[in-house]
């Protein structure tokens, strides 16, 4: 009876370690994404992005491509907010890999709540910097 308890002490422990090891390669590996990716998402931006929202002469010439990438530009902000919100416990940065995930998905109020952020001095202060790195003007608010 006391050896079946160890072995499933020990079968537990392994699992555990297993289940450990997957969970730092994937954050090690959102990580590395967000490193990437985040300097390359911010010079996306239109300079003129919070004054002048308008739509785009791309939706009603390709209907179809415009929807493609809808759909991925939605799948990447999903998984940033994913990998954000993972980060936020394990090593990363978390907070910055959410808001980037969160101006790149669509959804209700988003203009507004990414207007009232974007606001705030230090942020502005960052994501021009960014985007100073990249050769791009900073955005105007």
């Amino acid at each position: 009876m006391e050896n079946e308890v160890l072995n499933q002490v020990t079968q537990l422990i392994s699992n555990y370690k297993n289940f450990i090891l997957w969970l730092g390669t994937i954050s090690f590996f959102i990580f590395i994404f967000s490193l990437f990716s985040i300097k390359w998402l911010v010079a996306l931006i239109p300079s003129d992005y919070f004054i002048n929202k308008s739509s785009s002469r791309f939706r009603s010439s390709y209907p179809v491509i415009w929807l493609l990438s809808i759909i991925i530009k939605n799948i990447l902000g999903y998984a940033l907010i994913i990998g954000g919100i993972l980060m936020l416990v394990l090593p990363g940065q978390g907070l910055f890999t959410i808001m980037i995930g969160l101006m790149l998905s669509n959804y209700p109020g988003k203009y507004f709540i990414e207007k009232r952020f974007i606001a705030i001095p230090s942020i502005l202060k960052t994501i021009n910097w960014l985007r100073k790195k990249s050769d791009k003007p900073p955005l105007e608010i």
